[in-house]
């Protein structure tokens, strides 16, 4: 990704003349947008407007709106591969892991609004194959945290894909009651409901 500084021609009124803006600055606010208004809501004079810059900044790093939203989704999945999972490496014992991990889910708000958007727009070809590598990213590392918290095979499945199922089936059941950014706290009750039936131990 480039941080080339934006020329006197592209700014806009307010930012400063030395002020950088990376292609990561506008992947971070087309993934910003997409949590408010969803895919269908990227676009790149909205997105300039917001940062502060004119479109020749877009361009500067973004052949198309289509790269800018393939740069999004490609960030929204490291970032949960290096953040969440990565993180979890560090709890040496399985079940305390599991617990990590599932409160970590009930405090990161953002991305599961932006999970949530991302389900409504499946039919998008550049959304499809990112839900699709991120849910069985997820599911695998589901099944062997479960195995190694003590559950053989079958039953580390089952149990994984029951954990999986509960966590989309409340994202999926906000949006169809047209709450797709419920209350942290109600969020974070389910998690723990969820700790205590799911988790050996």
């Amino acid at each position: 990704m480039t941080t080339d500084t934006i020329t006197a021609g592209e700014q806009a009124p307010g930012r400063g003349r030395n002020q950088r803006l990376s292609a990561d600055d506008w992947a971070q606010a087309a993934l910003d947008m997409i949590a408010e208004q969803g895919v269908g809501s990227v676009a790149v004079e909205p997105l300039a407007r917001r940062l502060g810059v004119t479109k020749g900044s877009f361009y500067w790093h973004f052949p198309s709106r289509d790269a800018l939203l393939q740069a999004a989704l490609e960030r929204w999945e490291l970032v949960e591969q290096q953040d969440v999972f990565g993180s979890l490496e560090e709890v040496a014992d399985p079940s305390e892991r599991l617990r990590a991990l599932f409160l970590m889910a009930a405090h990161e708000v953002t991305t599961h609004v932006i999970y949530s958007e991302l389900l409504k727009a499946l039919d998008h070809p550049m959304v499809r194959p990112v839900i699709d590598r991120i849910s069985r990213r997820r599911m695998e590392y589901l099944v062997k945290a479960f195995q190694q918290a003590g559950l053989e095979g079958a039953a580390a499945q089952h149990r994984a894909r029951l954990a999986y199922a509960a966590y989309v089936g409340f994202l999926q059941l906000n949006m169809h009651l047209q709450q797709p950014r419920q209350a942290r706290e109600e969020f974070e009750s389910y998690v723990e409901h969820m700790i205590q039936t799911l988790i050996p131990g």
